[in-house]
């Protein structure tokens, strides 16, 4: 299957695939979609399973029969009759009490009260329902456990009271209350194998809580009546003394008071009235004082104030004033200034001026007296404020104790008033007591079995076969953490991927096209994975091959002859095959090409050969001259073949890769071959691949598609640099095709794959 690239995407420790690890970002609903396609059978055994234990159940389970009473809590009557009824006898205001008579319901008082109402106890086909029930089991297996370990226990036949005991928690343990939405209206159910009992004992609820509701309403109001009656004469006497002591407290302080307010408080707001009255006045007084001392201090003569125009005297001298004024300029523009008879007229003038001011004078004497009275009135209203706030003050004090008595009274008159208001109402409840709830539904006998509900039943057991199948494929998607897809590739080892090569059968050998094929390499074994690319040359095996080629020629356009290493992290992961494929592929092209084995070690790809070499690289390596009787030619290609030939261990192998003589024999080949294909060993804890990284041109990393970890491949390329850097590309090898349709998703290029079907021999 064909997948090229043309970008390399950062590395990223937490990137997600088709069941990768957890990651920091959430699956996509693509993803999720996928993951379930994966894990279809996982799901599909689970989905089998839990119908077939619902299926089990529901044919094993004794069938159950529910009978209901609808009981209506009468909101209309108890609001009618509301008063010393809400505080005794369950008005309801709020859900609390609506939902306290739910517990009601569910007490063991009217659980007894139907045991005793049907004869429960001695009901055969009740006491056989309560001896099955899931309480009575495990009393039971208590009891043996104590008998087997303690003994022989001596049998005591239990008391009535026992055995009415037992009876109504068997009873209780299989009721149901509850109420219908928001309404007043409360639902008792009872699930029994008999319907007839079921409808019976919800009858029998119905009946035993009209009952219980009418003895608790009459009890509650006898009792609250003669707790009435005491409470009234004790809160009569304490009201007649709390206003007995309001009066003789008014009466010893001399706290009068007229139209409900004390004398001393009229007083105080009477003379703080006058007060800021007398303060006006004053204020008014002193300015028109200060005005006309500012008038005289300045000797203005033109300036004037509202008695001043009123002053016939001030006004007759201010006249001679002006006309001697006239005068005077007159005689000066005439005669001179210094002319006897102006001197004369500034003269008069001057003495104009003296009287004018010397009646300013008296007119501010007469404002400055006025000031004086109006605050000597001033004062004098300030020294009876002052008494009165004492008076005030005192009465205030004393009004605190006052007013608390008052208080006290107050409430002993309203309570007295109230409690006497209830006893009325409570004796009058007595006498015909009425209560708020009626049955609105009787209990009737169920016409089909409430239990199991078969589709529900199916369809919970179905959902928990999935939910656990669900958690097991998941776990499964979790722990998957090997390479399935080619975004994986790119994102963990920051790589570029170069496509997908199958798993190869001996199958696939066998029956390869008649038409299309080349002539495979006399070199390798008939039949042999080796010689796959040659029978399929238009296969997306060949395909991906011919993508690594396009990869080291574009990435190494300046080297005449190419050094191509093939690695992968384990063994048994395909770099033989895809090494010697890759090989006859480049050949069957028109390049002369060396397949060299160089896992010295465990020369797989030596074991695919035909005929077993007699000498191979290790000959080469120690004398040279050897090299052209141990490189093996195909006489119809351009394939050339260097194999390995293993008499003893080789515990130097890294040291030969990484010598000078390597060097040299790299060197002889790149001078007569375009492409030297060396199979090297695993990067794993193997470091002859390292040693020789610094002489090889590019490396191609062969991995095992869903067998090679993830993290295994990001490990050995971080601790190999020099290989990382110089990786053209990935292959996942020996992938399965059924399973990687699983992991397409929308808009990669394995999801276009079929649309491609044309272009391969197949």
């Amino acid at each position: 299957m064909l997948h090229v690239t043309d970008q390399h995407f950062p590395h990223d420790d937490h990137a997600t695939g088709g069941g990768s690890e957890l990651g920091s970002a959430l699956p996509s609903l693509e993803q999720i979609v996928g993951a379930i396609r994966r894990q279809m059978w996982v799901l599909a055994a689970g989905a089998v399973i839990g119908i077939a234990v619902g299926l089990a159940y529901v044919l094993t389970a004794v069938p159950l029969y529910t009978s209901s009473t609808d009981i209506l809590i009468d909101k209309g009557q108890t609001q009618a009759v509301e008063g010393v009824e809400a505080a005794t006898t369950g008005v309801f205001k709020d859900d609390a009490e609506m939902l306290s008579q739910v517990e009601l319901l569910r007490s063991e008082h009217l659980a007894r009260a139907v045991v005793d109402k049907l004869d429960l106890t001695n009901n055969p086909v009740f006491t056989a329902e309560a001896g099955m029930s899931p309480v009575a089991a495990v009393k039971a297996f208590v009891k043996q456990i104590i008998t087997v370990f303690g003994g022989e226990e001596v049998e005591v036949a239990p008391d009535r009271e026992t055995i009415l005991q037992e009876t109504a928690e068997a009873l209780q343990d299989n009721i149901e209350v509850q109420r219908i939405g928001l309404t007043y209206a409360l639902r008792l159910s009872y699930t029994s194998p008999d319907r007839q009992l079921s409808a019976q004992v919800a009858r029998a609820y119905a009946d035993v809580y009209i009952e219980d509701q009418l003895n608790a309403k009459f009890d509650a109001t006898r009792r609250a009546s003669g707790w009435l009656q005491d409470r009234i004469a004790e809160l009569r006497s304490q009201a007649f003394d709390a206003d007995l002591a309001v009066q003789k407290f008014r009466a010893d302080n001399n706290l009068i008071a007229a139209s409900g307010t004390l004398v001393s408080d009229q007083q105080l707001a009477e003379i703080n009235s006058q007060l800021v009255t007398a303060q006006a006045s004053t204020a008014e007084a002193k300015a028109r004082y200060d005005q006309i001392e500012a008038i005289i201090a300045s000797g203005r003569t033109d300036a004037v104030v509202n008695d001043a125009l009123a002053s016939t005297t001030i006004n007759q001298l201010r006249e001679r004033y002006l006309d001697a004024s006239r005068r005077e300029a007159d005689i000066a523009r005439r005669l001179g200034v210094d002319h006897i008879q102006a001197e004369r007229l500034r003269g008069e003038m001057a003495e104009y001026e003296r009287l004018i001011f010397q009646e300013l004078k008296r007119i501010g004497d007469s404002y400055n007296n006025a000031y004086q009275v109006a605050l000597t009135r001033q004062q004098s209203l300030e020294e009876s404020l002052r008494q009165a706030l004492t008076v005030t003050a005192n009465a205030g004090s004393t009004q605190v104790r006052l007013r608390e008595l008052e208080r006290q009274a107050e409430t002993f008159k309203s309570l007295y008033d109230n409690f006497l208001q209830r006893y009325q109402e409570t004796v009058q409840q007595q006498s015909f007591p009425s209560i708020n709830a009626r049955v609105i539904s009787p209990g009737s006998p169920a016409e089909f079995p409430s239990y199991p509900k078969k589709p529900l039943i199916m369809a919970l057991f179905t959902m928990m076969g999935l939910a656990v199948a669900g958690g097991v494929a998941g776990f499964r998607e979790y722990r998957d953490r090997f390479f399935r897809t080619g975004d994986q590739v790119r994102t963990e080892l920051g790589v570029e991927f170069l496509g997908y090569t199958p798993e190869l059968k001996a199958a696939d050998m066998k029956n390869a096209p008649a038409s299309g094929s080349l002539r495979p390499s006399h070199l390798f074994r008939t039949n042999s994975a080796a010689l796959y690319v040659s029978k399929n040359p238009m296969s997306p095996f060949a395909e991906t091959l011919r993508n690594a080629k396009v990869a080291a020629d574009m990435s190494l356009t300046e080297k005449r002859s190419k050094v191509i290493g093939v690695v992968s992290c384990l063994p048994s992961e395909g770099k033989s095959t895809i090494s010697v494929n890759l090989a006859q592929l480049m050949a069957q092209q028109g390049s002369s090409t060396l397949l060299v084995d160089a896992d010295l070690r465990n020369p797989g790809l030596s074991r695919l050969l035909a005929e077993k070499p007699q000498s191979g690289f290790v000959e080469a390596f120690r004398d040279p001259s050897k090299l052209e009787a141990s490189i093996m030619r195909d006489t119809a290609e351009d394939l050339s073949v260097l194999p390995v030939v293993l008499r003893q261990r080789i515990f130097h192998s890294s040291d030969m890769l990484a010598s000078a003589r390597m060097e040299t024999l790299l060197n002889d080949f790149r001078s007569h071959y375009d492409y030297v294909i060396l199979d090297l060993p695993p990067l794993g804890p193997v470091v002859d691949a390292k040693a020789i990284a610094s002489r090889v041109d590019a490396f191609l990393f062969v991995v095992h598609w869903g067998r090679t970890s993830r993290q295994l491949a990001r490990s050995v390329l971080a601790s190999n640099p020099a290989i990382r850097n110089k990786c053209i590309g990935v292959i996942l090898n020996r992938s399965d095709e059924k399973k990687l349709k699983l992991y397409r998703t929308y808009g990669s290029s394995e999801f276009y794959h079929q649309e491609y079907s044309q272009y391969f021999g197949r």
